[in-house]
């Protein structure tokens, strides 16, 4: 699908030299969601640029569906372009339009005959969820709604390869995630392949496949996300997932029963200093699963926090709480992922 060969981009400036990439190699596969991740001026933006043919490698070369971008002349540059959708973090829509009008400007461009306009604007609005927002102008829209029609906007022309760049950095978390499920449903039903840039492991985490570690232009550390998750090599990387928020799995919520509660507890002070799980285990006949646990640093303040399967007798578990409580941990019932 893409393949980037040792590429390097150089900028030359009045007596300066600056090397924004430095022999990038990557092979992104049909299908894939592959991350690119890396701080503010590591080069992944100058990398995406490169990938969408906007601005062209100094050296090395990138392959589209085996053949050089370089060498694309005419109504085959012009074809590639199309097979490319790309999406930002500031949206970029146009404020004198409708959503329906910011969806419908690169089918104008194209040349799509109105008919079949309206028909891919329809689609595009039910797969995205905006189908009631067709005739409202960007200014009456939230910061989700706003990517949303740049993500249909990125889809009208029914391209190949979806380049996301740092698309949820300018989203509250709740939405980033609906706007990663929306990425997954595109890359799923309609089978195109997406590179998402970013500078948040958590995004790696969520939605991506394979992912590229990038630092000072160059790649530090590349593969798929669950062999860079489970043995980080480069100094970098391993920052990165240290700072990934702490999730349990929807696998492990399963409905509550008398005999049986998931807990989120927290500790601090003297609390998070006793063994009082192994107290509980002793004086009330209960086992105890730990899932998950972590320890946050506030200011001063040390908080620790477990997250727990608690299974034995209602009687049990119900004294478990109150002895947990009494002992300053705060102890709250999970249910449905909360």
């Amino acid at each position: 699908m893409l393949e980037v060969k040792s590429v390097s981009k150089i900028y030359r400036r009045t007596n300066k030299v600056v090397t924004a990439l430095q022999d990038i190699c990557l092979t992104i596969e049909e299908g894939d969601i592959y991350g690119i991740i890396g701080l503010s001026g590591a080069g992944k933006s100058t990398l995406i640029r490169c990938l969408s043919s906007l601005i062209h490698p100094s050296s090395g070369a990138i392959f589209f569906d085996g053949e050089d971008v370089a060498n694309m002349k005419g109504g085959r540059l012009r074809a590639f372009r199309k097979s490319i959708g790309m999406i930002f973090q500031h949206f970029n829509l146009l404020t004198s339009r409708t959503v329906e009008g910011n969806i419908a400007y690169p089918l104008e461009i194209a040349n799509i005959s109105r008919e079949e306009q309206i028909e891919r604007i329809d689609k595009l609005l039910k797969l995205v969820g905006l189908e009631e927002k067709k005739n409202t102008y960007p200014a009456f829209l939230s910061g989700g709604q706003k990517q949303r029609v740049g993500i249909a906007r990125a889809l009208a022309n029914q391209p190949k390869v979806l380049l996301c760049d740092e698309a949820t950095s300018a989203l509250d978390p709740h939405t980033t995630k609906e706007i990663l499920e929306l990425l997954k449903t595109v890359n799923k039903e309609l089978g195109i392949t997406i590179v998402l840039i970013t500078h948040d492991m958590e995004v790696i985490k969520r939605i991506c496949t394979k992912v590229a570690v990038i630092e000072a232009g160059e790649v530090v550390e590349e593969g798929s996300v669950s062999d860079i998750f489970t043995t980080p090599k480069h100094p970098t990387t391993k920052q990165f997932i240290q700072r990934t928020s702490h999730e349990l799995p929807e696998e492990f919520f399963k409905p509550s029963s008398p005999n049986r509660k998931l807990l989120r507890l927290r500790f601090r002070g003297k609390a998070a200093s006793e063994p009082l799980i192994s107290q509980i285990v002793k004086k009330f006949d209960v086992e105890t699963n730990i899932l998950l646990g972590w320890i946050d640093k506030l200011q001063t303040i040390i908080i620790g926090t477990l997250i727990i399967e608690l299974t034995g007798s209602p009687e049990g578990i119900a004294q478990s709480i109150a002895y947990l409580a009494e002992h300053a941990v705060q102890c709250e019932v999970l249910e449905n992922g909360s």
